[in-house]
């Protein structure tokens, strides 16, 4: 199988390389045949071809590709992130990655900010819908940079998108033994758009009687996400409030640098990241957390069938956090190439 490994930019190169060692790693142990190979598409590509990708570059990677790992993108040097919105916006509209999945996992009780709260307390997902919403730029700008500036930026909901993430959410639940779902909506206030989620959510859940299905206004779930995250199992929401509400939950789990992603269409090519940012003014220091980019191609093994591998990546990590071989972030002392020597080297003694 292949993997697209895009590095990106800042800390994603470093984060990125040390995913690559433990996905290595965790092939030569159970036998995977996988080809690897790395992308140039980044800042420094953009600025140096004016090119953020090439023009076939989404169609190859649909059509060559089992599965993308991208680091992180973001450059002072690119003001108008133009390469951010062909790459990663790009990727995500022109795939139809529909689902970003966000599972939000407490490894260690030490690295959750809440009191009393331990593995069993923190542990859920988060789908959120990925390719419609406030994000797909409808709208614009009339007399910009005045005193009369207007500015218009729209929400899309349709049958299909929210129909879909939210079957997916419930079709997860009933796959892994779950027993519910929530869905998070503003349909109190955004009476048109949301009214369509709340309606398509009622429908589905009526084809699962099995599952506890609740709705939320997505103010209280950001509430109760702090006061007991583990009233919830699975959570399903639009693609801003699906943004918040992840950032969350990385805080529950220890911050940015634990948290892993998903942006997938079941059966198609997809793309997974770590959920942080590029953070420029910290590359090249060797101090940035790779465990988001490993678990993200922990995600990228078992989306694409290769579950064992996945397995012991996981393993490996949550081991480094226990044995405390983390970054300073969370409490270690090592380096980012030393966290990805160590759970590289975890890997292949499980094996």
């Amino acid at each position: 199988m292949r993997i697209a490994v895009i590095p990106g930019d800042g800390i994603g190169k470093e984060v990125t390389a040390e995913a690559v060692k433990a996905i290595e790693a965790a092939a030569a142990v159970t036998g995977e045949r996988l080809e690897l190979q790395t992308l140039p598409w980044s800042a420094d590509h953009y600025l140096s071809t004016g090119v953020s990708m090439p023009p076939n570059g989404y169609a190859m990677l649909r059509d060559d590709f089992d599965a993308a790992l991208l680091g992180a993108l973001g450059d002072p040097r690119v003001p108008d992130n133009r390469h951010i919105r062909d790459i990663l916006l790009g990727i995500r509209f022109e795939l139809d990655l529909y689902v970003n999945y966000r599972p939000v996992r407490l490894l260690d009780e030490r690295l959750c900010p809440l009191k009393d709260r331990g593995k069993s307390d923190v542990n859920f997902v988060v789908f959120r819908e990925n390719t419609e919403g406030a994000y797909v730029g409808v709208g614009g700008r009339f007399k910009a940079g005045t005193p009369d500036e207007i500015a218009v930026q729209e929400e899309i909901n349709t049958f299909k998108g929210v129909n879909r993430i939210i079957r997916h959410a419930f079709e997860y639940a009933v796959a892994r033994g779950l027993k519910k779902v929530c869905m998070a909506d503003k349909s109190n206030a955004m009476i048109h758009g949301h009214a369509l989620w709340l309606r398509v959510f009622r429908e589905v859940a009526a084809e699962y009687p099995q599952i506890d299905a609740t709705q939320m206004y997505v103010d209280a779930l950001a509430m109760f996400l702090v006061k007991d995250p583990g009233m919830f199992q699975v959570i399903v929401t639009n693609n801003m409030f699906g943004d918040i509400v992840t950032d969350i939950g990385g805080a529950l789990q220890g911050g940015l640098g634990m948290a892993a992603s998903g942006n997938i269409h079941p059966g198609r090519t997809s793309l997974f990241e770590p959920v942080h940012g590029s953070a420029p003014p910290l590359a090249g220091k060797n101090v940035a957390n790779p465990m988001g980019a490993m678990l993200s191609a922990a995600l990228l093994l078992e989306t694409i069938g290769k579950a064992d591998a996945a397995a012991l990546i996981e393993r490996a990590v949550e081991a480094a956090v226990l044995a405390g071989q983390t970054t300073p972030d969370i409490g270690g002392k090592l380096g980012t190439r030393e966290v990805g020597d160590w759970v590289a080297g975890k890997v292949r003694a499980h094996g």
